[in-house]
């Protein structure tokens, strides 16, 4: 239990620290704020890539004196539970807020049902959280259809070159590359801005909220799959390195680190769901300055980390992306997929030569003979151009170019 004078105090020092910091860059993410009224707006996404800021955002676009703000990751709080809720709305009826943005909620156990009570009594409610799971059990059963959901993700590549007044062209990719998007860090360039961030998730994220003995075999997976982006591999092949006598040990695991939003694991396209789980999937990070930080290759495989960049610029606005193998050699980066139904086909080569051309080229063919799609885009680093072939077309497009388009 938490008494309410001390609930207040911390409310007052978090808004008085809020308000007190710049609001930061205006985030290109589509949020109308008009459409909250009887529905609660979920934003969730990795820790520190903006969920706060955009908060601060959004409280500035809103009544300042009409909003209440609560932070539940406050060292103040951690003893917050069900109990409490009364005693902060005691606090809300006082202050006479009528909007109410809590962050990283999510640690409080039952959360959902308070957000609903408050939705039920009129309350326009804004929460963010660091976990995927904000999207699924919770919302599924207690706010069916009363829920707007939103995911925020470290700066796009159009947002970078905004933070840093750069142009877009291939310097600025390659930048952007080499830097990822996590505003904090942009700001400073502090590479252990990044690792802590690393072992923040893992530990406050994973290990913490599902109890977790193994520490170092934890810590170990994640960097045996930032230093692997691009790559397949199973969950049944990582059980002797990591001495897991249980492959279900180390899935729960990968589940909980693509909740957490670090990881996205891609599967193999097939026309049965079985063969999906089956086959290996690839594995990629939510930005490539932390596999540029973290990975034990260093700066090598610009490769795999030029294909991860891509994947996240897809993965702002997709779910459903697969790759594509036709078992014959012939492989596609990635097919984006709606309902279903293939929209893009997507192949990705750092730098076109002699040696892959053919390659490349052929596994976009297989992929849009598969999908029966008549265009296709090649990603590369710098490389501008355009095939044509058996009555289909494949855009060849530098980086600066794609990641300026919406995916």
């Amino acid at each position: 239990m938490i008494l309410e004078k001390d609930i207040l105090q911390v409310i007052e020092q978090q808004k008085e620290r809020l308000l007190g910091i710049s609001t930061g860059q205006a985030r290109q993410i589509e949020i109308n704020l008009k459409n909250i009224a009887s529905h609660a707006l979920i934003i969730t996404g990795i820790r520190r890539c903006g969920k706060s800021t955009l908060m601060h955002q959004m409280i500035k676009k809103t009544a300042e004196d009409k909003s209440l703000y609560v932070n539940f990751e406050s060292p103040f709080l951690y003893n917050f539970s069900m109990n409490d809720f009364s005693r902060l709305d005691n606090i809300i009826q006082k202050t006479g807020a009528n909007w109410l943005f809590f962050d990283e909620i999510q640690t409080i156990e039952k959360w959902e049902l308070y957000v609903r009570q408050k939705l039920d009594e009129g309350y326009k409610v804004v929460v963010t959280g660091s976990n995927a799971s904000l999207l699924s059990s919770e919302l599924g059963t207690k706010l069916t259809g009363r829920h707007i959901s939103q995911e925020l993700f470290p700066f796009s590549y159009k947002e970078f070159i905004t933070f840093k007044a750069l142009q877009p062209d291939k310097e600025s990719a390659k930048d952007y590359l080499h830097k990822g998007g996590f505003p904090e860090y942009l700001k400073t360039e502090d590479l252990f801005q990044l690792s802590s961030l690393f072992d923040d998730i893992l530990i406050r994220d994973i290990v913490a909220r599902f109890g977790i003995k193994e520490i170092k075999s934890l810590q170990n997976l994640a960097l045996y799959l930032i230093t692997n982006v691009g790559n397949r591999f199973s969950a049944s092949k990582m059980r002797q390195p990591l001495s897991i006598s249980s492959t279900s040990t180390i899935t729960n695991w990968l589940t909980y680190l693509e909740n957490s939003y670090l990881f996205s694991f891609v599967p193999m396209y097939s026309h049965s769901l079985k063969a999906m789980l089956v086959n290996p999937k690839k594995v990629y990070c939510v930005d490539t300055g932390l596999v540029q930080s973290l990975s034990l290759k260093g700066s090598e495989d610009w490769g795999q980390k030029f294909e991860n960049l891509i994947f996240t610029h897809l993965r702002r606005r997709h779910k459903e992306i697969f790759y594509f193998d036709n078992k014959g050699g012939a492989e596609c980066d990635f097919i984006v997929m709606r309902h279903g139904k293939a929209l893009n086909i997507i192949q990705v080569c750092y730098e076109l030569t002699p040696d892959n051309l053919d390659r490349e080229i052929n596994g976009a063919m297989e992929a849009m003979f598969f999908f029966s799609l008549k265009t296709a885009t090649l990603v590369t680093f710098s490389d501008k151009d355009e095939i044509k072939k058996n009555g289909c077309t494949i855009a060849i497009v530098p980086a600066h170019e794609f990641l300026c388009e919406k995916a």
